[in-house]
Protein backbone atom coordinates (compact mmCIF):
# COMPACT_ATOMS: atom_id res chain seq x y z
CA UNK A 1 0.00 0.00 0.00
CA UNK A 2 2.87 2.42 1.33
CA UNK A 3 4.36 2.45 -2.68
CA UNK A 4 0.95 2.52 -4.32
CA UNK A 5 0.42 5.74 -1.96
CA UNK A 6 3.59 7.01 -2.57
CA UNK A 7 3.38 6.16 -6.17
CA UNK A 8 0.43 7.94 -6.90
CA UNK A 9 1.60 10.83 -4.68
CA UNK A 10 5.06 11.22 -6.88
CA UNK A 11 3.07 10.75 -9.89
CA UNK A 12 0.69 14.01 -8.85
CA UNK A 13 4.02 15.86 -8.43
CA UNK A 14 5.49 15.11 -11.35
CA UNK A 15 2.24 16.39 -13.79
CA UNK A 16 2.28 19.71 -11.75
CA UNK A 17 6.21 20.12 -11.63
CA UNK A 18 5.78 22.68 -14.61
CA UNK A 19 3.52 24.85 -12.20
CA UNK A 20 6.26 25.27 -9.57
CA UNK A 21 8.34 27.14 -12.52
CA UNK A 22 5.22 29.71 -13.04
CA UNK A 23 5.18 29.89 -9.11
CA UNK A 24 8.58 31.14 -8.94
CA UNK A 25 8.13 33.36 -11.58
CA UNK A 26 5.09 35.41 -10.17
CA UNK A 27 7.02 35.62 -6.83
CA UNK A 28 9.75 36.53 -8.56
CA UNK A 29 7.93 39.54 -10.51
CA UNK A 30 7.24 40.84 -6.25
CA UNK A 31 10.66 39.70 -4.71
CA UNK A 32 13.71 39.16 -7.36
CA UNK A 33 15.15 36.68 -5.26
CA UNK A 34 13.02 34.01 -6.29
CA UNK A 35 14.67 34.05 -10.00
CA UNK A 36 17.87 33.24 -8.48
CA UNK A 37 19.09 29.83 -7.62
CA UNK A 38 16.69 27.57 -9.33
CA UNK A 39 19.06 24.57 -9.27
CA UNK A 40 18.89 24.17 -5.86
CA UNK A 41 14.58 23.96 -5.70
CA UNK A 42 15.15 20.94 -8.05
CA UNK A 43 17.97 19.48 -6.36
CA UNK A 44 21.02 20.06 -8.98
CA UNK A 45 24.34 20.76 -7.22
CA UNK A 46 27.56 21.69 -8.75
CA UNK A 47 29.59 21.27 -5.74
CA UNK A 48 31.24 18.15 -4.81
CA UNK A 49 29.40 15.92 -2.53
CA UNK A 50 29.67 17.67 0.98
CA UNK A 51 30.61 15.81 3.95
CA UNK A 52 28.23 14.35 6.60
CA UNK A 53 25.79 16.78 8.35
CA UNK A 54 23.85 17.40 10.75
CA UNK A 55 21.02 19.30 9.01
CA UNK A 56 18.03 21.34 10.31
CA UNK A 57 15.05 22.18 7.94
CA UNK A 58 13.31 25.84 8.55
CA UNK A 59 10.39 26.73 5.73
CA UNK A 60 11.34 30.74 6.02
CA UNK A 61 11.89 33.49 9.02
CA UNK A 62 9.64 32.10 11.86
CA UNK A 63 10.91 28.98 11.96
CA UNK A 64 14.66 29.93 11.44
CA UNK A 65 13.83 32.41 14.64
CA UNK A 66 12.65 29.21 16.17
CA UNK A 67 15.76 27.09 15.40
CA UNK A 68 17.66 29.35 16.65
CA UNK A 69 18.60 28.55 20.45
CA UNK A 70 18.83 24.60 19.25
CA UNK A 71 21.59 25.71 16.36
CA UNK A 72 23.19 27.76 18.67
CA UNK A 73 23.52 25.09 21.34
CA UNK A 74 24.73 23.27 18.40
CA UNK A 75 27.41 25.08 17.63
CA UNK A 76 28.08 25.83 21.03
CA UNK A 77 28.70 22.23 22.66
CA UNK A 78 29.54 20.82 19.17
CA UNK A 79 31.96 22.99 17.03
CA UNK A 80 32.69 19.82 15.05
CA UNK A 81 29.84 19.21 13.58
CA UNK A 82 28.81 20.41 9.71
CA UNK A 83 25.44 22.31 10.36
CA UNK A 84 23.21 22.65 7.12
CA UNK A 85 19.85 24.68 7.40
CA UNK A 86 17.56 24.62 4.67
CA UNK A 87 14.83 27.15 4.19
CA UNK A 88 12.56 27.78 1.44
CA UNK A 89 11.91 31.15 0.77
CA UNK A 90 14.55 34.24 0.39
CA UNK A 91 13.67 35.60 3.43
CA UNK A 92 14.35 32.41 5.56
CA UNK A 93 17.47 32.30 3.47
CA UNK A 94 18.08 35.97 4.59
CA UNK A 95 17.57 35.18 8.16
CA UNK A 96 20.07 32.18 8.27
CA UNK A 97 23.12 34.30 7.04
CA UNK A 98 21.81 37.07 9.23
CA UNK A 99 21.90 35.21 12.03
CA UNK A 100 24.98 32.72 11.44
CA UNK A 101 26.79 34.22 8.67
CA UNK A 102 28.77 31.51 7.00
CA UNK A 103 28.67 29.43 10.40
CA UNK A 104 26.10 27.20 8.87
CA UNK A 105 25.85 25.67 5.40
CA UNK A 106 22.21 27.18 3.59
CA UNK A 107 20.19 25.78 0.99
CA UNK A 108 16.79 25.93 -0.31
CA UNK A 109 15.02 22.51 0.43
CA UNK A 110 14.18 20.87 -3.35
CA UNK A 111 10.50 19.96 -4.46
CA UNK A 112 9.36 16.76 -3.09
CA UNK A 113 9.76 15.15 -6.26
CA UNK A 114 12.05 11.95 -5.74
CA UNK A 115 14.58 12.71 -8.01
CA UNK A 116 15.09 16.00 -6.19
CA UNK A 117 14.84 14.54 -2.77
CA UNK A 118 17.00 12.02 -3.18
CA UNK A 119 19.61 14.37 -4.79
CA UNK A 120 19.60 16.38 -1.71
CA UNK A 121 20.01 13.78 0.33
CA UNK A 122 22.90 12.05 -1.40
CA UNK A 123 24.57 15.50 -1.96
CA UNK A 124 24.42 16.60 1.67
CA UNK A 125 24.39 13.05 3.58
CA UNK A 126 22.63 13.96 6.73
CA UNK A 127 23.42 11.99 9.59
CA UNK A 128 20.67 13.79 11.34
CA UNK A 129 17.62 15.16 10.14
CA UNK A 130 15.44 18.03 12.12
CA UNK A 131 12.64 19.13 10.36
CA UNK A 132 10.93 22.27 11.80
CA UNK A 133 7.41 22.66 13.19
CA UNK A 134 4.66 21.30 10.05
CA UNK A 135 6.68 20.60 7.76
CA UNK A 136 5.24 17.23 6.33
CA UNK A 137 6.47 15.54 3.06
CA UNK A 138 6.52 12.50 2.55
CA UNK A 139 9.11 11.79 0.10
CA UNK A 140 11.37 13.77 2.03
CA UNK A 141 10.53 11.83 5.12
CA UNK A 142 10.72 8.30 2.97
CA UNK A 143 14.01 9.30 1.72
CA UNK A 144 15.58 9.80 5.31
CA UNK A 145 14.55 6.05 6.19
CA UNK A 146 15.01 4.52 3.38
CA UNK A 147 18.58 5.92 3.56
CA UNK A 148 19.12 5.54 7.61
CA UNK A 149 18.94 9.16 8.35
CA UNK A 150 16.97 9.35 11.68
CA UNK A 151 14.36 11.97 11.62
CA UNK A 152 12.82 13.89 14.20
CA UNK A 153 9.96 16.67 14.01
CA UNK A 154 11.12 19.56 16.26
CA UNK A 155 8.70 22.20 18.03
CA UNK A 156 6.19 20.40 16.23
CA UNK A 157 2.92 22.15 16.05
CA UNK A 158 -0.74 21.16 14.03
CA UNK A 159 -3.73 23.71 14.51
CA UNK A 160 -6.97 22.24 13.48
CA UNK A 161 -6.96 23.79 10.54
CA UNK A 162 -4.26 22.28 9.27
CA UNK A 163 -5.18 19.03 10.17
CA UNK A 164 -8.52 19.51 8.21
CA UNK A 165 -6.18 20.20 5.30
CA UNK A 166 -3.93 17.28 5.48
CA UNK A 167 -7.78 15.22 5.55
CA UNK A 168 -7.02 13.90 1.59
CA UNK A 169 -3.20 12.88 2.09
CA UNK A 170 -4.03 11.40 5.49
CA UNK A 171 -3.10 7.50 4.46
CA UNK A 172 0.30 8.52 3.37
CA UNK A 173 1.45 11.10 5.89
CA UNK A 174 0.09 8.45 8.28
CA UNK A 175 2.93 6.23 6.83
CA UNK A 176 5.53 8.93 6.20
CA UNK A 177 4.79 9.82 10.18
CA UNK A 178 5.86 6.61 11.41
CA UNK A 179 9.28 6.87 9.68
CA UNK A 180 9.65 9.48 12.62
CA UNK A 181 12.31 8.77 15.87
CA UNK A 182 10.49 11.43 17.41
CA UNK A 183 7.36 14.03 17.15
CA UNK A 184 8.59 16.85 19.88
CA UNK A 185 5.73 18.60 19.79
CA UNK A 186 5.25 22.05 21.52
CA UNK A 187 2.02 21.54 23.53
CA UNK A 188 -0.78 18.58 24.59
CA UNK A 189 -2.51 19.80 21.78
CA UNK A 190 -0.76 19.18 19.12
CA UNK A 191 0.57 16.06 20.38
CA UNK A 192 -2.62 14.70 19.88
CA UNK A 193 -3.38 16.50 16.98
CA UNK A 194 -0.30 14.81 15.41
CA UNK A 195 -1.40 11.48 16.61
CA UNK A 196 -4.91 11.63 15.03
CA UNK A 197 -2.99 12.58 11.46
CA UNK A 198 -0.91 9.36 12.16
CA UNK A 199 2.00 9.32 14.28
CA UNK A 200 3.10 6.90 16.84
CA UNK A 201 1.63 8.08 20.40
CA UNK A 202 4.36 6.42 21.63
CA UNK A 203 7.05 8.37 20.13
CA UNK A 204 5.27 11.32 20.16
CA UNK A 205 6.31 13.31 23.35
CA UNK A 206 5.24 16.68 24.65
CA UNK A 207 8.91 19.27 24.87
CA UNK A 208 7.81 22.40 24.87
CA UNK A 209 7.86 25.36 22.78
CA UNK A 210 11.60 26.69 21.66
CA UNK A 211 10.42 30.20 20.94
CA UNK A 212 10.35 30.35 24.57
CA UNK A 213 14.11 29.80 24.25
CA UNK A 214 14.95 32.59 22.39
CA UNK A 215 17.81 34.75 24.06
CA UNK A 216 17.00 38.23 23.15
CA UNK A 217 19.74 39.84 20.75
CA UNK A 218 21.43 42.53 22.15
CA UNK A 219 21.21 44.46 19.46
CA UNK A 220 17.26 44.94 19.87
CA UNK A 221 18.40 46.99 23.29
CA UNK A 222 20.64 49.40 21.39
CA UNK A 223 17.53 49.73 18.69
CA UNK A 224 15.72 50.50 21.56
CA UNK A 225 17.88 52.93 23.39
CA UNK A 226 18.20 54.84 20.30
CA UNK A 227 15.38 54.86 19.18
CA UNK A 228 14.03 56.08 22.63
CA UNK A 229 17.16 58.96 22.77
CA UNK A 230 15.64 59.98 19.45
CA UNK A 231 11.83 59.75 19.88
CA UNK A 232 11.88 60.97 23.73
CA UNK A 233 8.07 60.74 25.73
CA UNK A 234 6.04 60.69 21.92
CA UNK A 235 3.59 57.35 21.93
CA UNK A 236 4.50 54.95 19.45
CA UNK A 237 2.35 52.09 18.60
CA UNK A 238 3.80 49.25 15.86
CA UNK A 239 1.84 47.40 13.24
CA UNK A 240 3.91 43.82 12.83
CA UNK A 241 3.95 41.33 10.59
CA UNK A 242 0.95 42.59 8.64
CA UNK A 243 -0.62 40.82 5.41
CA UNK A 244 -2.06 42.62 2.46
CA UNK A 245 -5.05 42.62 3.54
CA UNK A 246 -4.91 44.29 6.73
CA UNK A 247 -2.88 47.33 5.63
CA UNK A 248 -6.35 49.33 5.07
CA UNK A 249 -7.06 48.56 8.44
CA UNK A 250 -3.73 49.85 10.03
CA UNK A 251 -4.09 52.92 8.04
CA UNK A 252 -7.58 53.56 9.66
CA UNK A 253 -6.45 52.54 13.19
CA UNK A 254 -3.90 55.04 13.21
CA UNK A 255 -5.92 57.66 11.36
CA UNK A 256 -8.25 56.88 14.70
CA UNK A 257 -5.42 56.67 17.08
CA UNK A 258 -3.80 60.08 15.93
CA UNK A 259 -7.40 61.96 16.31
CA UNK A 260 -6.66 61.33 20.04
CA UNK A 261 -2.52 61.28 20.04
CA UNK A 262 -1.88 64.01 17.17
CA UNK A 263 1.94 63.35 17.99
CA UNK A 264 1.84 59.24 17.87
CA UNK A 265 4.20 57.60 15.57
CA UNK A 266 3.12 54.21 13.47
CA UNK A 267 6.01 51.63 13.11
CA UNK A 268 4.99 49.49 10.99
CA UNK A 269 6.66 46.46 10.06
CA UNK A 270 5.16 44.20 7.27
CA UNK A 271 5.80 40.77 7.08
CA UNK A 272 6.21 40.24 3.26
CA UNK A 273 9.21 42.22 1.94
CA UNK A 274 7.49 42.61 -1.46
CA UNK A 275 5.02 45.01 0.71
CA UNK A 276 7.90 47.43 2.27
CA UNK A 277 7.46 49.83 -0.94
CA UNK A 278 3.36 49.48 -0.92
CA UNK A 279 2.83 50.02 2.75
CA UNK A 280 5.20 52.99 2.43
CA UNK A 281 3.16 54.35 -0.67
CA UNK A 282 0.14 54.04 1.05
CA UNK A 283 1.10 55.64 4.33
CA UNK A 284 2.17 58.87 2.07
CA UNK A 285 -0.88 58.72 0.24
CA UNK A 286 -2.68 59.26 3.54
CA UNK A 287 -1.22 62.18 3.90
CA UNK A 288 1.28 61.35 6.12
CA UNK A 289 4.78 62.00 6.11
CA UNK A 290 6.47 58.72 6.10
CA UNK A 291 10.12 57.77 7.25
CA UNK A 292 11.87 54.09 6.75
CA UNK A 293 14.65 52.50 8.26
CA UNK A 294 16.89 52.43 5.36
CA UNK A 295 16.80 55.31 3.57
CA UNK A 296 16.37 57.67 7.66
CA UNK A 297 17.23 55.16 9.67
CA UNK A 298 15.16 56.63 11.97
CA UNK A 299 11.98 58.93 12.62
CA UNK A 300 12.03 62.08 13.71
CA UNK A 301 9.65 64.40 15.04
CA UNK A 302 7.54 65.15 11.95
CA UNK A 303 7.16 61.98 10.94
CA UNK A 304 3.80 60.08 11.51
CA UNK A 305 4.44 56.40 9.93
CA UNK A 306 7.94 54.77 10.09
CA UNK A 307 8.49 51.81 7.87
CA UNK A 308 10.74 48.99 9.24
CA UNK A 309 11.80 47.75 5.75
CA UNK A 310 14.32 45.07 7.30
CA UNK A 311 14.85 41.90 8.08
CA UNK A 312 15.93 40.38 11.81
CA UNK A 313 14.99 43.66 13.42
CA UNK A 314 11.61 43.33 14.50
CA UNK A 315 12.44 42.59 18.79
CA UNK A 316 14.11 45.26 18.86
CA UNK A 317 11.01 47.91 17.45
CA UNK A 318 9.05 45.60 19.07
CA UNK A 319 10.96 47.08 22.37
CA UNK A 320 10.82 51.00 21.39
CA UNK A 321 6.56 50.48 21.31
CA UNK A 322 4.30 50.92 24.40
CA UNK A 323 1.48 48.42 22.31
CA UNK A 324 1.67 46.33 19.53
CA UNK A 325 -0.58 44.93 16.84
CA UNK A 326 0.01 41.82 15.83
CA UNK A 327 -0.50 41.04 12.37
CA UNK A 328 -1.73 37.80 10.11
CA UNK A 329 -4.57 37.68 12.62
CA UNK A 330 -7.59 40.30 11.33
CA UNK A 331 -7.34 37.86 8.50
CA UNK A 332 -7.53 34.37 8.50
CA UNK A 333 -3.32 33.25 8.31
CA UNK A 334 -3.42 32.22 11.62
CA UNK A 335 -1.36 34.86 13.50
CA UNK A 336 2.61 35.25 14.26
CA UNK A 337 4.91 35.10 17.24
CA UNK A 338 3.35 36.64 19.89
CA UNK A 339 6.70 35.56 22.32
CA UNK A 340 8.58 38.49 20.95
CA UNK A 341 6.73 41.38 21.83
CA UNK A 342 6.07 39.82 25.39
CA UNK A 343 9.62 38.89 25.85
CA UNK A 344 10.64 42.59 25.48
CA UNK A 345 7.59 44.20 28.01
CA UNK A 346 5.29 45.33 25.02
CA UNK A 347 1.60 45.20 25.57
CA UNK A 348 0.02 42.93 22.78
CA UNK A 349 -3.22 43.21 20.73
CA UNK A 350 -4.06 40.67 17.92
CA UNK A 351 -7.26 40.37 15.97
CA UNK A 352 -9.15 37.00 16.30
CA UNK A 353 -7.63 34.45 14.00
CA UNK A 354 -4.87 32.70 16.00
CA UNK A 355 -5.22 29.43 14.90
CA UNK A 356 -1.54 29.24 14.28
CA UNK A 357 -1.04 29.39 18.22
CA UNK A 358 -3.94 28.83 19.64
CA UNK A 359 -2.23 27.31 22.65
CA UNK A 360 0.28 30.12 23.14
CA UNK A 361 -2.85 32.55 22.72
CA UNK A 362 -5.21 30.86 25.26
CA UNK A 363 -2.55 30.71 27.42
CA UNK A 364 -1.05 34.43 27.14
CA UNK A 365 -5.13 35.64 27.48
CA UNK A 366 -5.87 33.72 30.45
CA UNK A 367 -2.46 35.42 32.15
CA UNK A 368 -3.45 38.63 30.89
CA UNK A 369 -0.68 39.28 28.40
CA UNK A 370 -2.92 39.36 25.27
CA UNK A 371 -6.23 41.55 24.55
CA UNK A 372 -8.02 40.36 21.42
CA UNK A 373 -9.98 42.45 18.87
CA UNK A 374 -13.07 40.38 17.39
CA UNK A 375 -12.41 43.07 13.73
CA UNK A 376 -9.83 46.00 13.18
CA UNK A 377 -11.97 48.34 14.98
CA UNK A 378 -11.95 45.75 18.22
CA UNK A 379 -8.26 46.12 17.67
CA UNK A 380 -8.23 49.75 17.33
CA UNK A 381 -10.58 50.18 20.62
CA UNK A 382 -7.60 47.79 22.27
CA UNK A 383 -4.77 49.72 21.33
CA UNK A 384 -6.75 53.29 22.18
CA UNK A 385 -7.31 51.37 25.58
CA UNK A 386 -3.78 50.23 26.34
CA UNK A 387 -2.24 53.45 25.20
CA UNK A 388 -4.41 55.32 27.81
CA UNK A 389 -3.17 53.54 30.41
CA UNK A 390 -0.24 52.86 31.30
CA UNK A 391 -0.74 50.89 34.36
CA UNK A 392 -2.57 49.03 32.54
CA UNK A 393 0.37 48.13 29.61
CA UNK A 394 3.00 48.04 33.15
CA UNK A 395 0.90 44.88 34.08
CA UNK A 396 0.61 43.21 30.80
CA UNK A 397 4.56 43.89 30.12
CA UNK A 398 5.17 42.03 33.70
CA UNK A 399 2.56 39.40 33.12
CA UNK A 400 3.82 38.29 29.24
CA UNK A 401 7.63 38.50 30.41
CA UNK A 402 6.50 36.34 33.42
CA UNK A 403 5.06 33.88 30.48
CA UNK A 404 7.73 33.90 28.80
CA UNK A 405 10.29 33.11 31.37
CA UNK A 406 8.26 30.71 32.83
CA UNK A 407 7.87 28.81 29.36
CA UNK A 408 12.12 27.82 29.08
CA UNK A 409 13.42 24.57 29.14
CA UNK A 410 12.38 23.64 25.58
CA UNK A 411 15.33 23.54 24.62
CA UNK A 412 16.95 21.07 27.22
CA UNK A 413 14.47 18.61 26.64
CA UNK A 414 14.75 18.64 22.51
CA UNK A 415 18.41 18.61 23.30
CA UNK A 416 18.23 15.47 25.24
CA UNK A 417 15.46 13.86 22.76
CA UNK A 418 18.31 14.13 19.92
CA UNK A 419 21.16 13.26 21.49
CA UNK A 420 21.00 9.62 21.02
CA UNK A 421 20.98 10.70 17.36
CA UNK A 422 24.06 13.08 17.46
CA UNK A 423 27.36 11.69 15.27
CA UNK A 424 30.09 11.07 17.39
CA UNK A 425 32.53 13.85 18.46
CA UNK A 426 35.57 14.20 15.93
CA UNK A 427 38.73 13.20 17.24
CA UNK A 428 41.28 15.96 18.69
CA UNK A 429 42.97 16.02 15.48
CA UNK A 430 39.68 17.02 13.26
CA UNK A 431 39.11 19.98 11.90
CA UNK A 432 35.85 21.26 13.25
CA UNK A 433 33.42 22.42 10.62
CA UNK A 434 32.40 25.89 10.40
CA UNK A 435 32.03 26.40 14.14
Amino acid sequence: MERLLRGLYSAALYVLAPITVYHLIWRGFRQRDYFQRWDERYGAYHDAPHAATVWVHAVSVGEVNAAAPLVNALRATRPDLRLLVSTITPTGSARVRALWGEGVEHVYLPYDLPGAVGRFLAHYRPQLALVMETELWPNLLFGCRDRGIPAYIVNARLSERSLRGYRILRPLLARALRTLRVVMAQSAGDAARFARLGADPVTTTVTGNLKYDIAIDPQAARIAHEFGTRNGARPVWIAASTHVDEEAAVLAIHRRLLARWPELLLVWAPRHPERFRAVTQAAMDAGWRVATRRLTHWPDAGDAVFVVDTLGELVGFYACAQAAFVGGSLQPVGGHNLLEPASVGTAIVTGPHLHNFSDIAAQMQQAGALRIGADASGVAGQLEALLADPALRAAMADSGRAMVEQGRGALQRTLAVIAPDLPPRAGPGADPVRA
